[in-house]
């Protein structure tokens, strides 16, 4: 499985982005999917997650009611809207795709190469 972003830049606080994330290959094996983020000199962390169907959110809780994650399967892409962004969002945005096998087996993560986004005071 491959995964791109794209949608990253330059924004100023208070302002909105949208995300992309498409995957290609064997994308009958991703389950659920992920965007994490890594700002400068810190570890990566979660920023929301989706299971597969769709039917269960979770969300950091420095982005809820902000940020909103979707998928289409269909379209094997997933996004993510940011809205009312803060300086603190300002991070490398990753794409995040736990693949689980025919037989049910799990399978290494698959990443994208990730986004910038910068968010200007």
């Amino acid at each position: 499985v491959q995964l791109v972003e794209s949608g990253g830049g330059l924004v100023q606080a208070g302002g909105s982005l949208r995300l992309s994330c498409a995957a290609s290959g064997s994308t009958f094996a991703i389950n659920a999917m992920a965007w994490y983020r890594q700002a400068p000199g810190k570890p990566r962390e979660l920023v929301a997650d989706i299971t597969s169907g769709g039917g269960t959110i979770n969300y950091a809780d420095s982005v809820k009611g902000r940020f909103t994650i979707s998928r289409d399967n269909a379209k094997n892409t997933m996004n993510l809207q940011m809205n009312s962004l803060k300086p603190e969002d300002t991070a490398v945005y990753y794409c995040n795709a736990r693949i689980r096998g025919v037989r049910g087996e799990w399978g290494p993560d698959a990443w994208g190469q990730g986004t910038p986004v910068l968010v200007s005071s």
